[in-house]
């Protein structure tokens, strides 16, 4: 198998910056049977028609940072989580940062507290950017990144 010219090397986990949310070096899993990236909140509320209210991460995450976001920009859908329960959850858009390089990414926001890490990248992510999923990695685009 040939990889295509632009393919981007990522392993099953590693570390992301979201700018927007000033949240760095947040641990990721990547799952390819995934089809939304998810991210963990403490607090979702919408407080108005076009007013979402949120918290990322939660007091027990050393990144935490209790910063209230808003978001006018979102919208909302059904999605099953790997307990095959379907929920409502709002996805947000935003940018992350892996590597040296910046994406644009649609996150679901979920409770993900009993998880181990707090965000889950998705195949929609990783198929729009040409990510190929080497299992056998961790940390390997922050890791490249710290070498430039």
């Amino acid at each position: 198998m040939t990889l295509p010219k632009n393919a981007n090397i990522i392993g099953r986990c590693d570390k992301a910056d979201f700018p927007e949310f000033k949240l760095k070096k947040i641990n990721v899993k990547i799952d390819s049977g995934a089809f939304t990236s998810a991210i963990h909140c403490c607090k979702i509320d919408k407080v108005a028609d076009n007013i979402l209210e949120v918290i990322f991460l939660d007091d027990d995450d050393p990144k935490f940072t209790g910063i209230i976001h808003r978001f006018e920009a979102f919208e909302q859908k059904r999605v099953r989580s790997s307990n095959g329960i379907s929920e409502n959850r709002f996805i947000i858009p935003t940018k992350i940062k892996l590597g040296s390089e910046h994406y644009e990414i649609k996150l679901s926001l979920t409770f993900r507290g009993d998880m181990r890490t707090p965000v889950l990248i998705g195949r929609k992510f990783l198929a729009e950017n040409h990510f190929i999923v080497n299992p056998r990695i961790i940390n390997y685009l922050y890791r490249t990144s710290l070498k430039k």
